[in-house]
Formats: structure tokens, sequence, C-alpha cells
């Protein structure tokens, strides 16, 4: 019986397996990987994860000879569609994670599928169908089209959800980085309140009690000037424009936010930007976290008043 012990590759995640007889690589790796299984391999061979001494080989029925090895990449390496506004920063058989831009919705408004305005979810479709002409993508949640930052979806009903279900759970961390107008005086602090939304699709504190959605959101001061503040903002509950909202409560809106207050286009974008997502991986629980850097344009009031 054909057997390899696996090593570590290059990375933490990757599998290197040396190559004791001459065998075709799908053979190879299904006889020798033994917590993946057919389709997940021929996946991962598709996604360009499975290297012959180095080089990417997607071929089924490459002839393997004694001497070489076989690595199996954690990771998708770079996507082989050119996808607009977006990066992808992680991928595999359950979900993709990746870093969107201002200014490209995630999805087209009422999911209809003739609309078609370039969304983060129409490439990531695109994106999968390469390998699957079949495979589909599923939105978890949203990042609003002038927001930048990390965001994921599922690549199946299932894992959405799971996710969508058990969100609260799952999600351990969602921190924004927010350039609000003015300076904010308290280092930090916890908003709460009840969130509504008007006939026109504005959302609003409510000032009674368990009256609409509850909403709490913490902030922490990173840098001030006489007027604008960069403020680290922690989500502990994940509403429609909740960050936009709170910050516009206590008077000092979102820089470029027209629709909740904001007299400023000092960085001729809305000044949020999701920064960090950490979360429970859906299907096996590992903890993984994406972390991005602050936009440049967020920072630009400061440098010059440096």
């Amino acid at each position: 019986m054909h057997t390899a012990a696996a090593r570590p590759g290059r990375s933490g995640g990757d599998k290197t397996y040396p190559v004791a007889e001459a065998d075709e690589l799908l053979s190879f790796l299904l006889k020798t990987v033994t917590n993946q299984g057919r389709n997940s391999l021929k996946s991962m061979l598709a996604r360009g994860q499975i290297e012959v001494d180095g080089r990417s080989v997607t071929a089924y029925d490459y002839m393997l000879q004694p001497g070489q090895t076989v690595t199996l990449r954690k990771e998708a390496p770079a996507e082989k569609l050119p996808l607009a506004a977006m990066t992808i920063l992680y991928e595999d058989d359950d979900i993709i994670v990746i870093h969107k831009e201002a200014g490209l919705l995630s999805i087209s408004a009422g999911d209809k599928a003739d609309n078609q305005e370039l969304t983060a979810y129409r490439q990531l479709t695109a994106h999968v169908r390469v390998v699957n002409p079949h495979a589909r993508i599923f939105v978890v949640h949203r990042l609003d089209r002038d927001t930048s930052g990390v965001m994921m979806f599922a690549k199946s009903e299932e894992i959405q959800q799971k996710l969508q279900n058990e969100w609260q759970d799952i999600v351990k961390e969602r921190t924004y980085v927010a350039l609000v107008e003015g300076k904010v005086r308290k280092a930090e602090d916890t908003i709460t309140s009840w969130l509504k939304e008007t006939k026109t699709l504005l959302m609003y504190s409510s000032q009674h009690p368990n009256d609409g959605q509850y909403a709490v959101t913490r902030y922490k001061t990173l840098q001030t000037t006489s007027d604008f503040s960069l403020l680290e903002v922690q989500l502990e509950t994940g509403r429609k424009n909740q960050i936009r909202v709170h910050m516009a409560d206590i008077g000092h809106p979102i820089v470029g936010d027209k629709k909740y207050g904001s007299r400023s286009r000092a960085i001729g974008r809305l000044g949020l930007h999701a920064r960090v997502l950490s979360f429970e991986h859906p299907r096996t629980g590992k903890l993984m976290r994406f972390e991005t850097d602050i936009p440049r344009l967020l920072l630009r009031p400061f440098q010059s008043k440096a």
C-alpha cells in the first residue's frame, strides 16, 4: 500500500508529501491525503493549491515520478479573474473573506439577477464558477457601498445559515476605524440605543426603550485635532448603519456621511473602515482573524496638522 508522511510546507498550514513511486497526481492525493475527499482535492487542484516541486499543477493525470514532492497549499493563490475594487484575503471550500474598497456595492439592491451593476457578490460568483459552473455565493453580512474593509461570504446555503443563525456566538471581534467631525471629548465610551428605520430607509435612534433593535457601540479615541477625531469602534451588535447613527447621536457624524448630518468632505469618501473581523470557522471551529491597514485617506487630516 502506498503511504507517505506529511511534513510542514513553506507556510504554517501547507503540507508537503514525498513521492516514492510513479503515480498520477489525483490518484496519489487520494491515497496520501486522508483528511480530504475527492471533491475537495479536485477543487484544490482547480484553484491551483496543489504544487509539484514548487510549481502549481492542475491536471488530475499529471504523472508523478519518485523523488518529487507534492505540496498542498492552505490558501489558494491569487484569483484567476481580475477583481475590481476588492481583494480576496482567504478562501476555502466554505467561506471567502475579502477586503472591499470604498465605492463598491456588496450586493445589488434586492439581489435582482438582471441588475448588471458591478458588486462584490457578482465578482465572487464569477470567481467560483471558474472552478465549478454551478457554484454559488451566499451573503452573510454587508458593508455599505462607501465603507471599506473586511467582509465574508459563504459558499453554501448550509454555511450561510449557520453563520447567520449563530453570528453573535461565532463572531469574536468586529472593529472599525471611523473618522468623525469635531474633537471627541471622551477618550472612550459605550453608546446604546434602539434603532428603527423610516419609510425613506433612514435609520434613527428611538427615544423609547424596546422600540426597535437594540444596538451597542463601543469606541475609543486614537487621534484628535480641533476639527476631526479618529476612533476605534467595536460593534457588540451589528445593526444597519449602526455606527453612522451612533456617531451622529453624540454630535460627531462620520466625515462624508451627508445622510446622517456630516458637512465635511475632507477626504472625498465616507470615513469608515471595517478593519478587523475575527470569527470561529463555521465548520472547523478554528479561530480566524483578518486585519487590514487603516486607509491613508482616513489619516490625512492628522498628517496635515503635524
